[in-house]
């Protein structure tokens, strides 16, 4: 194909520029070119084949020229590269029209002259406008693909440090509890050590991508066991799990800021209940707990929700609703998030 834009091209821009030539010249004076002298058509057509060749090699040397400048791609700027194109081709045109009418021995005349240089200028004009073109648009699409990049990169930084901000948290509740426990029962205590190893194998290794649900609810379990070890034995605890909840894929930590809060602020009549479902190709996980009746409001209270918003607006746009509602004995929270999927298993 390089060899066709090369070699081949240049002669039949010649070529097309020469027949539109002939069809004006002949159109106007009502002659036939066939019926002149073949010497005379040979003439012009190796002029024209070899300025094809010319014109080409100057348009690519003046729109790298341009290129090269860079700046804003204006209409000023258009016109004022055209016109310094015109210009130059104006200056080696017309010598050569006139160079042909002496070698064929014919009388020159404005009007061949005008022709001449009207047509190659709009020929000049639509191979420039394609050139340039191309070259602005490639550029246009490389800044796009170039902007979207550092937003994806953005965008995942963001992410990692809004997911790096559940751990100390998560870790100093985890520990605060084992350290206690080993005062009471030490094989208790080892067995909470293997879970808190997991809950970390988890968080360190599995929330770069999304990951099967029943991952994450394992998880949740098991973060729901070490939480338990520093409640009071007045909680009234209930998980439910919907059975049906098995590969359908989800971002995780997700849920957990949602449980977090529920064991942070639970009190009044120390109850919390813990359900996920699934309903219309939705997976909802809804928190329920009881608090007293001069407590803080969760959604005030830390930075969790407020990360959780973040998260859900960059990982499920248009996806995902979080609701909630607190009531003088009681805070509610539901997430549902819209399955990718509408004919995942439910």
């Amino acid at each position: 194909m390089k060899l066709f834009w090369k070699y081949i091209f240049p002669g039949l821009f010649g070529l097309a520029a020469y027949t539109t030539i002939r069809v004006v010249t002949d159109t106007t004076t009502e002659q036939k070119f066939w019926q002149r002298a073949w010497q005379i058509n040979a003439i012009e057509i190796v002029f024209v084949i070899a300025l094809g060749f010319v014109f080409d090699r100057l348009l690519k040397y003046f729109i790298a020229r341009f290129n090269k400048k860079g700046g804003e791609f204006t209409g000023q700027k258009v016109l004022k590269e055209f016109g310094l194109l015109a210009l130059v081709f104006f200056i080696l045109l017309n010598p050569v029209v006139y160079l042909i009418h002496v070698l064929i021995k014919s009388p020159e005349n404005w009007s061949d002259f005008s022709i001449a240089n009207v047509v190659i200028l709009m020929y000049v004009l639509l191979s420039y406008a394609i050139i340039r073109g191309n070259i602005f648009i490639k550029a246009y699409v490389d800044q796009q693909v170039q902007i979207e990049k550092i937003k994806s990169d953005q965008l995942q930084t963001e992410l990692k440090f809004l997911k790096s901000q559940y751990h100390p948290h998560f870790l100093f509740n985890a520990l605060n509890a084992i350290y206690f426990q080993m005062d009471e029962n030490v094989a208790d205590a080892k067995k909470s050590v293997e879970k808190f190893s997991e809950l970390l194998r988890y968080q360190l290794y599995d929330q770069q991508q999304m990951v099967p649900i029943h991952q994450e609810l394992h998880y949740l379990q098991n973060f729901i066991e070490l939480q338990k070890l520093r409640s009071s034995n007045k909680l009234q605890l209930q998980v439910l799990f919907d059975q049906s909840l098995d590969n359908q894929q989800v971002y995780p930590l997700l849920f957990l800021p949602l449980v977090e809060n529920a064991f942070k602020y639970v009190g009044g009549d120390y109850h919390i209940k813990i359900e996920a479902s699934n309903s219309n190709a939705q997976i909802k996980f809804a928190v329920e707990n009881s608090v007293p009746a001069t407590s803080i409001d969760p959604r005030e209270g830390g930075i969790g929700l407020e990360n959780l918003h973040r998260r859900l607006q960059l990982l499920y746009p248009g996806k995902y609703k979080l609701a909630t509602r607190k009531t003088d004995s009681s805070f509610e929270a539901l997430l549902t998030l819209q399955l990718d999927d509408p004919n995942s298993k439910l």
